[in-house]
């Protein structure tokens, strides 16, 4: 709650009139670009106006200029500029303005009037907050959603790999049915941690949820309520409700939380309400209804289920395979598939294999579609969903069919159909070939250890079931993300996925170095360490360009130098010359070679962005004036240094890449990148262009300042954050971009260009 009651103190009790002193904390999903380039936004704002500001950025790389109670005391406001949660307890009494981080970035100087004029935040109440004009965000439910699915997908990887290992080195078949791990075996130990794991996946996706929505007394009712949907026990069910139970609970425990904050109690109650009597009364009133009202009908549901199956034995095993494969993939552990797998299961006692068989053949095509669907379009993917992705890959080969969980949770209404299509693919080819399964259990290991019969058409079943989950997976995801964002319907990638994956960027650092001496003179280049983070941005993000939608990506080399004079290079100086004029006009293709240039040593250069960017790849004038015949022209700037590997690819990756949403980040700056094995090792250009290039920036800018990021495939790590950092934060600056914009030759542009560290 909020109140406009009187300025809020500022703990300076000296009586003279002081600077205005503000505090301000800028994120967004993904804590790269938008992250610093509000803050900087913001501070030159305040300075501006002689106004003392301290920015908080929350980044990828962490949280950097930490707020400290001082400076809370001092402050006569807050504005917190993003697009994730922020916690505010600890500006109580402050006048906080919460926005956009696209607002910091575009009016910065409309926020710091506004903000002296702001509501006082409260205990457990909510700052105000503007709607950022332009650009389409994402609603708060599916932020929600987004928010619980990436708290939950360590659970679920962690949880299933467990559980796939200690069953593939520790199990075998029991004759009495199932696969056995011997009790007091180590391996039962391991199986017993990944249970665990399973066990608090769906609560923690509850707890999330309500978390996101109504911020922290929501996250012990979201996660008792994530408990008690799937312990079907509590309801007299012999299955949980799942994921699908706990998107319910978590949605429930937020809402209700929002609402019993706005009942008005007494001032000395206000202080516990958060911690005791809204977690109280929220989970108690949220977990009766579950237990008394939503319970009863999966109840119900379970045992109708369970008996209109026992009605279909004597049906066409086609039809019947069909039916057990549309529910084993629907709910992925809930009621429905609990049904289906309990159905079949309970059969093989009675001598009928058959049923079992076309539920062991449907039970791994969720996460094997899924994770193939990550290979095939990769892209349409961030690196978190790809990582996520070959997990499920390996849970799907161990029967374990929450491993698709993590998709059917961020996209139910794309990933849900595709599995269910898949899985009744399956059930159907199963059942057609007679495939039969002695132990009730599924995936690819039954086949392996012995329990199934008709082992060819069992894999071709699960094969087929798989393909069509993946290409229906990659189709429906493309149509939507089109639909959304007012496209075209074809082939398109997922946008804004940094909400699903909020925090959570996942790399190991990579190096190379590739070295070369001259027979003339000795000198040595170059070591190329690049970093790759989970995150995206969506077209209505444009100035997170600087990350890829499917995984944020950027390569930065060290001084490539020594590659001037190989083949690629000189060619690629050929065709410049051609483009640029004849000898003698300062073109990078006839003036002496950097490293032999009169009166100039090598070292003398200046070392751009800890040597990632290199004369070699800086360009003055650009010739092309269009965005695709930029990336072109870039495309072969950066294959001088002889780390292109196929230009035409790299071309073609980073024009995908503009198709998910402008790289444009206004202030007439662009940042086209790709990611691709089209490049041997990380390279970065930069060029101009005299009069501008339409590119789609949100400020209606073109595009004069252009730099090109490409990076292999393997690469991953953090370094780029860092750098991404610095660049945002000094192209904000005004001076700076003035003084890039008429800098002379590649000379003066790298000096420039030092400036960003």
């Amino acid at each position: 709650m909020t109140s406009t009651a009187g300025p809020p103190p500022t703990g300076r009790g000296d009586g003279e009139r002081q600077r205005l002193r503000l505090l301000a904390v800028t994120a967004c999903p993904t804590g790269i670009a938008h992250t610093y380039m509000a803050a900087e936004k913001l501070a030159q704002a305040a300075e501006s106006r002689g106004i003392d500001m301290k920015v908080e950025t929350q980044g990828s790389i962490g949280t950097e200029n930490i707020l400290d109670d001082n400076d809370v005391s001092t402050a006569d406001g807050v504005i917190v500029a993003a697009d994730k949660d922020v916690d505010l307890s600890r500006f109580v009494g402050k006048r906080v303005l919460v926005v956009g981080v696209a607002e910091g970035i575009r009016h910065p100087e409309r926020l710091i009037e506004q903000v002296r004029s702001a509501p006082v935040h409260t205990a457990g109440g909510t700052a105000a907050a503007t709607a950022a004009p332009g650009g389409r965000e994402r609603s708060v439910a599916y932020k929600a959603l987004m928010n619980g699915v990436s708290y939950m997908i360590p659970f679920v990887v962690v949880g299933g790999l467990l559980i796939a290992i200690s069953l593939s080195l520790g199990g075998h078949p029991d004759p009495s049915g199932g696969l056995v791990i011997p009790k007091d075996s180590f391996w039962m130990d391991v199986n017993n941690i990944g249970v665990i794991g399973f066990t608090l996946m769906v609560p923690i996706l509850s707890g999330y949820i309500a978390y996101a929505i109504g911020d922290r007394p929501a996250l012990v009712p979201g996660m008792i309520g994530g408990w008690i949907a799937n312990t079907g026990s509590l309801y007299d069910s012999k299955a949980g409700a799942g994921f699908i139970g706990a998107i319910v609970t978590g949605f429930l425990a937020g809402y209700l939380v929002l609402w019993i904050k706005k009942v008005r109690v007494p001032k000395f109650v206000q202080p516990i309400m958060p911690i005791i009597v809204i977690p109280i009364v929220a989970t108690t009133a949220l977990g009766l209804f579950f237990i008394n009202v939503i319970g009863k009908p999966i109840s119900w549901v379970f045992e109708h289920l369970t008996s209109w199956l026992g009605g279909m034995t004597g049906t066409s095993a086609i039809l019947l395979g069909t039916i057990l494969g549309l529910m084993i993939a629907f709910d992925m552990g809930g009621p429905v598939n609990k049904t289906a797998f309990l159905f079949g299961a309970g059969l093989i006692a009675t001598g009928n294999q058959a049923v079992m068989g076309m539920c062991a053949a449907a039970i791994p095509v969720m996460p094997l579609g899924q994770g193939l669907a990550t290979l095939i379009r990769q892209r349409l993917y961030t690196e978190q969903e790809r990582e996520t992705g070959l997990a499920s890959l390996f849970m799907g080969c161990f029967g374990i069919s929450e491993g698709a969980i993590p998709f059917a949770a961020a996209r139910p209404a794309q990933v849900i159909p595709a599995n269910m299509l898949g899985g009744a693919v399956a059930g159907a080819v199963a059942g057609l070939a007679g495939v039969k399964d002695a132990v009730p259990h599924g995936g690819p290991i039954v086949a392996v250890l012995g329990a199934v019969s008709g082992v060819p058409m069992f894999f071709v079943a699960v094969a087929i079931g798989t393909a069509v989950t993946a290409v229906t997976t990659v189709a429906l995801v493309d149509v939507s993300e089109r639909k959304r964002r007012g496209e075209p319907v074809g082939h398109g990638v997922t946008v804004e996925p940094e909400l699903a994956l909020v925090g959570v960027g996942v790399g190991a650092p990579d190096a190379g170095a590739v070295v070369a001496e001259r027979a003339s003179r000795a000198a040595t280049a170059t070591v190329g360490v690049v970093g790759s983070a989970g995150s995206s941005a969506g077209a209505a993000a444009a100035v997170e360009a600087a990350a890829d939608a499917g995984s944020a990506n950027a390569g930065l080399t060290k001084s490539g130098l020594a590659n001037a004079g190989s083949a690629d290079a000189a060619l690629a100086d050929a065709v410049s010359a051609d483009a640029e004029g004849a000898p003698g006009s300062g073109s990078p293709a006839t003036r002496p070679d950097p490293e032999i240039r009169p009166g100039i040593l090598p070292e003398a250069l200046p070392e751009v962005l800890s040597g990632y960017l290199t004369e070699q790849t800086v360009k003055v004038r650009l010739d092309a004036d269009g965005k695709e015949a930029v990336i072109r022209e870039m495309a072969g700037l950066l294959a001088r240094t002889g780390k292109v590997v196929d230009v035409e690819e790299l071309v073609a990756t980073a024009l995908r890449r503009e198709a998910q949403g402008t790289t444009g980040l206004g202030e007439e700056i662009a940042i086209p990148h790709a990611k691709t094995d089209a490049v041997s090792a990380p390279v970065v250009g930069f060029a101009r262009s005299a009069e501008g290039v339409e590119w789609g920036s949100l400020d209606g800018t073109k595009a004069r300042l252009v730099f090109m990021i490409a990076v292999p495939e393997a690469a991953a790590g953090d370094e780029h954050l860092r750098i991404l950092a610095l660049l945002s934060r000094k192209l904000m600056d005004a001076g700076f971009r003035e003084r890039l914009s008429a800098a002379g030759d590649e000379s003066a542009v790298l000096g420039v260009l030092s400036e960003v560290g």
